[in-house]
């Protein structure tokens, strides 16, 4: 639950609302936290940024890069259910072993990665 507060916090501190997920290395949520006002729509996006993050075991926007300049693997992987290849997916790792991911959304690209980060030095 620390790291979901710590995102949200960072988020009411830097002018955002935003909704933050911690999944384990299966992509099963373990726990999430909805600021005031944050976009509904954001609920799902944070769940699925953090399911994207542990599922390829990268941050998000790191994997589009890495599929961006093939399109018919960007568009065979960004059509998958559940996945969000953009800014705010980080991995979890300990002692070099990925235990899960963490999604923010609902603030800029800059935002959802600082409100992550934030998370996770939690």
């Amino acid at each position: 639950m620390a790291a979901v507060k710590a995102a949200v916090a960072e988020g009411l501190e830097v002018g955002c609302r935003v909704n933050a997920a911690v999944v384990d290395a299966g992509g099963n949520l373990v726990a999430f936290l909805r600021a005031d006002g944050a976009f509904l729509p954001s609920i799902a996006i944070a769940q699925d940024k953090a399911y994207t993050a542990a599922g390829f075991g990268m941050a998000t926007d790191r994997l589009y890069r890495l599929i961006e300049g093939s399109p018919a693997l960007r568009d065979g992987i960004l059509n998958r259910e559940r996945v969000a290849a953009f800014p705010g997916g980080l991995p979890i790792v300990v002692d070099g072993l990925l235990v899960g991911a963490i999604g923010v959304s609902g603030g800029s690209e800059e935002e959802d990665v600082r409100c992550a980060e934030a998370g996770l030095a939690a």
